[in-house]
């Protein structure tokens, strides 16, 4: 899927106006019509950065809904469900800038030379063990395959070499990520 300019603005005002209701507790702003891009099903991350460092992010690896609903969902819980960081307080949202990834559909690799760091991001799982990072993820912090895999290991809860183990399930993606920056 590739959003237009036009659209990307519009998911990004979505999400900042459903946080800013979200945790004002007022009522969430209607939803732009779930038609064409806005109507696909498919995975997404709202992410949160208050002066360049993480504030929040949480997303769906697949879509449950319409794009937009899903943008809706994941603002209201990146900006006060996720577990790492106290709920964003309303005199905080000055200082936050939003970031928007929509994913494409999983997939399953056995070959770790598939993936392309800086365009691929990774979910791991074995057995009830499972984490997910993200493409940008790797190019923000300058690693390379390996680590990348190790730090996704890391992420699901498992020893960093985990990735070699037969047991474990790779799938790779990509995302169109686009967002605000230095918010005023």
């Amino acid at each position: 899927m590739t959003l237009s300019n036009t659209e990307r603005q519009t998911l990004l005002k979505l999400a900042r106006d459903t946080i800013e209701a979200h945790i004002n507790d007022r009522k969430l702003p209607t939803l732009p019509d779930a038609k064409g891009a806005f109507a696909e099903y498919a995975g997404a991350f709202v992410t949160l950065h208050k002066r360049g460092q993480l504030r929040g992010c949480i997303g769906n690896m697949v879509g449950y809904g319409p794009l937009v609903k899903t943008i809706q969902e994941m603002a209201c819980a990146a900006s006060t469900e996720d577990t790492r960081f106290s709920p964003v307080r309303p005199d905080e949202l000055k200082e936050i800038d939003l970031e928007i990834s929509v994913l494409s559909p999983m997939k399953k690799i056995t070959d770790v030379s598939e993936i392309e760091v800086g365009h691929h991001g990774i979910m791991m799982r074995q057995g009830y063990r499972g984490g997910v990072l993200l493409p940008q993820v790797a190019t923000e912090w300058g690693w390379d395959r390996e680590t990348f895999l190790e730090q996704t290991c890391h992420k699901a809860g498992l020893p960093p070499d985990a990735w070699k183990d037969p047991k474990t399930t790779i799938e790779i993606f990509s995302a169109e990520v686009f967002g605000e920056t230095h918010h005023s």
